[in-house]
């Protein structure tokens, strides 16, 4: 089972997340929180596989609490997923440096709220085409140089190979595995064992930081998307 907790402070939204999570076979709800702090301490309560979490909440917002959660090694497990009521949020960039592995609009239908939370509790990022413009969109406007950001991360990059290279710059595309191989001529099979090194090597959590780590590094530049 996967164990989801609703980190929402609308409890009209928490309870019809519930109703059509534990409609799924395969998932359950193990508790609904109605701020960051709680959603924080339930998160480690519960140790639940994935956290549906609102950033605007009382006492403590959705990407401190998030914050909180991918720091606490103790939570390594626990990914969380932004709910947001538009593609285009401004928190976007701040909510993936804090460690949400994704995003999911709150109208999303609800077979695919389903299959989010599944992509998530595997471990894999979730960025749709418009959220993967904005991310690039808020990190080409910082002036910041990439190593005020992460000194480390040049290091980092230059353990990686061409090819995982060129694997990277595609998934910061928002490139699936499948279209990845289809890409480079290579088997899925194949670039997930690209994927899953590069990750080692960052130190990413998910795809969805691999992404930021791609624009951050300058190894992909906004407008040249997906060239290796």
């Amino acid at each position: 089972m996967i164990r989801v907790l609703l980190a929402d402070d609308q409890a009209l939204i928490r309870a019809g997340f519930r109703v059509l999570i534990d409609s799924a076979d395969d998932l359950e709800v193990v508790g609904e929180a109605a701020d960051g702090e709680q959603a924080v301490r339930l998160a480690r309560e519960t140790r639940a596989d994935v956290v549906l979490m609102d950033i605007r909440m009382p006492v403590l917002d959705g990407l401190e609490a998030t914050r909180r959660i991918a720091e606490d090694e103790s939570l390594a497990g626990v990914r969380v997923l932004i709910l947001t009521t538009f593609e285009a949020d401004e928190f976007v960039y701040r909510a993936l440096r804090a460690g949400a592995s994704g995003f999911l609009v709150k109208d999303t239908e609800p077979a695919d709220l389903i299959a989010a939370v599944r992509v998530v509790a595997r471990g894999e990022g979730l960025l749709s085409p418009g959220v993967t413009r904005r991310l690039i969109a808020d990190i080409a406007a910082r002036p910041e140089p990439v190593d005020a950001r992460d000194p480390g991360l040049g290091q980092r990059l230059v353990a990686l190979t061409d090819r995982e290279r060129e694997v990277l710059a595609l998934v910061a595309r928002g490139l699936t595995n499948d279209e990845v191989a289809v890409r480079l001529f290579l088997s899925p099979l194949t670039v997930k064992t690209h994927v899953s090194r590069t990750l080692m090597k960052l130190g990413a959590r998910d795809r969805a930081q691999l992404v930021v780590f791609a624009y951050e590094s300058g190894l992909v530049t906004p407008g040249r998307a997906g060239q290796p």
